[in-house]
């Protein structure tokens, strides 16, 4: 009865190209997941910047204007009707 029993590996075919691709990019994908997830949690300060740099940034933003609507000239009053039931 032992005799009967097979203890060799199973024959197990080598991956294809495409197997191997799909493998390899799965694995960088959960590497790259990892770290945008790691990127929220640990927010990196931005402390290099100097104050100049802050200044001219806020400089801008106070010249800009906000846009202002261009008044249309073609545009008529509607009649207004009533519907007859």
């Amino acid at each position: 009865m032992a005799a009967e029993l097979d203890f060799s590996p199973p024959e197990v075919p080598e991956p294809t190209f495409l197997e191997n691709v799909l493998r390899y990019g799965l694995f960088f994908g959960a590497i790259f997941q990892l770290i945008c997830v790691l990127a929220i949690i640990l927010p990196i300060s931005k402390s290099h910047k100097t104050d100049s740099d802050s200044f001219e940034f806020k400089s801008s933003e106070v010249v800009k204007k906000p846009k202002v609507a261009a008044p249309q000239l073609s545009k008529k009053p509607k009649k207004e009707t009533k519907k007859k039931r």
